[in-house]
């Protein structure tokens, strides 16, 4: 997603436009600045912590503008946990029609970064807070998780069929351990390498377990 600075609606904001000659973003794009303005706001800080004001000042809009966009805070949450999501899964789509035999690597490795510009993971660390209180973000939150473990599941299906994987793991118990080593990385980035080494020995041992490497 492109990030954009926009116009905040107002006679001023206009007139600045027109004098600088900038075209005014159409609404589907002004949306989009929204979204990538609020999911980087919240991956920084927290849903608690984060304010509509403050998304819509990073955003370049008026607050009145994002409400515009979206509902409530709330509402923009759960949009970026869907932004977070399709950005995973473009990626790692991509790099199964890049190289099938090899995608899991790959696709483990982006689930699993600590300078992605949206981590998926932390959003979910973020809903885990919010979940007791909220049954909606807990609802979003429960979908998105099955939506993954399902693609995660899916691949190593896939990579079976292709001889790739060891054929006697079992996709569902294995896609549970993907999705728990995301969270396990976000515990070790979060407390400031708290696994230290044991983090790339455990990516180690279990590549070589999927793989069937000596």
């Amino acid at each position: 997603m492109t990030r954009a600075v926009v116009g905040a609606g107002t006679a001023t904001g206009t007139a600045a436009g027109t004098a600088t000659g900038t075209p005014r973003l159409s609404a589907e794009k002004r949306r989009e600045a929204v979204l990538d303005a609020a999911c980087s706001y919240f991956s920084r800080t927290s849903y608690r912590g984060a304010t509509t004001v403050e998304i819509a000042r990073e955003a370049g809009i008026s607050e009145p503008i994002l409400y515009r966009h979206f509902g409530s805070k709330r509402d923009l949450y759960i949009a970026c946990l869907d932004e977070a999501w399709r950005s995973f899964r473009e990626g790692s789509e991509r790099a199964i029609a890049e190289d099938p035999d090899r995608c899991l690597g790959a696709i483990a490795d982006a689930y699993m970064a600590k300078r992605a510009r949206i981590r998926m993971v932390d959003l979910w660390i973020q809903s885990l807070t919010e979940a007791s209180d909220d049954a909606l973000i807990a609802a979003a939150l429960r979908k998105q998780v099955r939506e993954v473990h399902g693609f995660f599941a899916d691949v190593i299906r896939d990579g079976q069929a292709r001889g790739v994987i060891q054929a006697d793991r079992d996709p569902i118990a294995e896609a549970w351990l993907f999705v728990a080593g995301g969270l396990l990385t976000t515990m070790d980035n979060r407390l400031g390498g708290l696994l230290g080494d044991d983090l790339e020995r455990v990516r180690t041992e279990r590549r070589r377990w999927m793989l069937g490497q000596p």
